[in-house]
């Protein structure tokens, strides 16, 4: 037995000396050490020899055993340090593999909405400008025509943070702090994000975006109105879509009226979602009322002009064809990623 070992130890000597890679070493591991390998083999003999021999034997075998795996150890590490490169580390990246394609983002539906309706107002001569989300009462009210009271205040449901603090309803605060501080000639847009106790189903969410437009100079037509919203709906939606103008009412806008084009889904035929009229509405508009020009103090004899205020999320599920404006705001990106 004591011979047997002996040969066994100068064999895997030999064998893992001789060893010049990962593949080779492996191959030894599981020659001397695996279930059936040499050393393994051994141990399980020693049940066999009479019990006189076998803490002798039993002695012989792990030391034998515990200097091969020691010698073994030793050459895996060497062969490590050989196979490596100066200063790369075993795990380093292979340069020769194809690169991971990552995925890109993009731009929400409404982002590009937004930004789109804003290049096309641009390009006919009009100025972005912003304003505060958090505006107080006179500002998204008095000014605007609806003083205290008023009946036309139940048509926005507001979200008061203090007595005369609220998160605005509307982006027409706007006009008034720009008229505020310039004279006319004024052409401007004012796009952000609007608030309203609304519940949320699927045409209405408490927190939504808007663009409410001015323009201001002598002599303004209502036709000059109709104009704009129609070069508007052509380049956001078609050059053959249709417009109309439908009488309406508006505190802050006098004479005043819906703006509806001809339905994009049917294309004016009829169907369920104009409720087989071929007509759907996208915006209100008007002429600026005389009382909002007193708050800024413009002179209306001179000047006059007109406003026009519309829902972007509106926009964007008539361009794209979406029922519900809850999957905008999911976060699903099943919905987002076909824009």
């Amino acid at each position: 037995m004591e011979k047997k070992i002996e040969e066994l130890r100068k064999e895997f000597r030999a064998e893992v000396g001789n060893a010049k890679n990962f593949e080779e070493i492996e191959t030894i591991r599981i020659k001397y050490f695996g279930k059936k390998g040499g050393f393994t083999t051994l141990l399980r003999e020693i049940g066999g020899l009479p019990a006189e021999q076998r803490k002798d034997i039993g002695k012989i075998i792990n030391e034998s055993s515990g200097e091969a795996t020691r010698l073994f150890e030793e050459r895996k590490k060497e062969i490590i340090e050989q196979t490596e490169e100066p200063g790369c580390a075993k795990d380093a990246v292979d340069i020769s593999l194809p690169g991971k394609k990552f995925k890109t983002g993009r731009k929400h539906p409404i982002t590009q909405v937004m930004d789109e309706a804003k290049d096309i107002f641009v390009s006919m001569g009009f100025q972005v400008v912003d304003g505060p989300e958090v505006e107080t009462s006179y500002y998204n009210f008095q000014a605007l025509n609806i003083p205290e009271n008023h009946p036309a205040r139940d048509m926005w449901n507001s979200l008061y943070l203090d007595k005369d603090i609220l998160l605005r309803t509307h982006t027409s605060p706007v006009q008034i702090r720009v008229m505020e501080k310039r004279k006319p000639p004024i052409a401007i847009i004012a796009p952000g994000k609007c608030y309203r106790r609304d519940a949320i189903d699927a045409s209405h969410s408490p927190m939504f975006h808007q663009i409410e437009g001015l323009l201001v100079d002598k002599n303004v037509t209502f036709g000059d109105l109709k104009g704009v919203l129609e070069a508007f709906v052509k380049k956001m939606f078609d050059k053959d879509a249709k417009l109309r103008l439908r009488p309406s009412y508006f505190p802050f806008t006098e004479p005043s009226a819906e703006v509806d084009i001809g339905c994009v889904m049917c294309e004016g035929k009829g169907c369920p979602v104009c409720k087989k009229t071929g007509w759907l509405e996208i915006m209100g508009a008007g002429m600026v009322h005389p009382e909002v020009f007193k708050h800024v103090k413009y002179d209306t004899r001179e000047y006059n002009g007109f406003a026009f205020g519309m829902g972007i999320e509106r926009i964007a599920m008539l361009k794209y064809g979406i029922d519900d404006i809850r999957l905008f705001f999911e976060n699903d990106m099943r919905f987002l990623k076909q824009f």
